[in-house]
């Protein structure tokens, strides 16, 4: 790296930069990385990089950790160097939920639950901008893999715009052909009056929640974070991967069971895709 590099990045970044190239190495990389985590380092830190890895998460990170009590990592710096973000921030030693919670009795779950919710109406508490339509934090881009086709999207300046690009921008008015019922069902559905966006995970699975007992200590993984339609967070977190089916049957004990929503949803994802 250039001295002008170094001077654009400042110290910390260019300590970040050494630090994960020195920690990517092979035979720390055993040491030091969890798998699918950030490079855990000495100090109580990590880092952060990958190819979904963007600002927006460190400041979404961020905003929770200012408008709410929820417990995120604190960062410390984040930078793109050479088209990649790189994250630094506190790592906070805890176990996912995903290990183990078939074996917890029912009051430990229930405990675990009841904070979770308190921590969702805290997000929902969040007042958005008046002009807040579907965006991450920033007011661009949201980030999902789990979406078809691309994983960037918008931003869009209303709930209707982002779902009519989620369903390929079809509308059924104008149409000839005949409409199957439940493709008209959910047009008439995303372009219904909406709500405000709300600030939304946007992957609430139970590896995304760490615990230490039966205490929430993080809430990890904030990339697809941002503004959504308010039955986002219920669709996302219900819709887990293979490895998480038994999520499915929690998620109605710390979000408001949306059962239409979720109905719309597969509707849509039946017909224009996901993941």
């Amino acid at each position: 790296m250039s001295r002008e590099e170094l001077s654009k990045l400042g110290s910390e970044c260019y300590i970040t930069l050494l630090a994960y190239k020195i920690a990517s190495q092979k035979y720390l990389w055993r040491l030091w990385q969890r798998p699918g985590r950030p490079i855990v380092l000495p100090m109580k830190m990590c880092i952060k990089s990958s190819s979904c890895t963007t600002l927006a998460e460190a400041n979404a990170m961020q905003f929770v950790a200012l408008h709410t009590s929820i417990p995120v990592p604190k960062v410390y710096c984040a930078f793109k160097y050479k088209g990649r973000v790189y994250i630094l921030m506190e790592w906070i030693a805890g176990e996912p939920l995903s290990r183990g919670w078939v074996q917890r009795s029912e009051e430990s779950k229930q405990k675990i639950l009841d904070q979770l919710r308190t921590m969702i109406h805290e997000l929902r508490s969040i007042e958005p901008k008046s002009d807040v339509g579907v965006s991450n934090v920033d007011g661009g881009s949201i980030y999902d893999q789990r979406l078809p086709k691309k994983s960037l999207w918008g931003p869009f300046k209303t709930i209707q715009d982002f779902h009519r690009e989620l369903r390929d921008g079809v509308e059924v008015k104008g149409l000839t052909d005949e409409i199957p019922p439940d493709l008209d069902r959910l047009v008439s559905y995303h372009n219904q009056h909406w709500p405000k966006s709300v600030f939304t995970h946007g992957d609430l699975s139970s590896s995304n929640v760490l615990v230490q007992g039966d205490e929430i200590v993080d809430i990890i993984d904030w990339e697809t974070a941002g503004w959504y339609p308010p039955y986002w967070e219920y669709v996302t977190a219900w819709n887990v991967n293979p490895q998480n089916q038994f999520w499915q049957q929690e998620v109605d004990l710390f979000l408001t069971p949306m059962p239409y929503d979720l109905e719309m949803d597969g509707i849509r994802r039946r017909y224009f895709g996901d993941f």
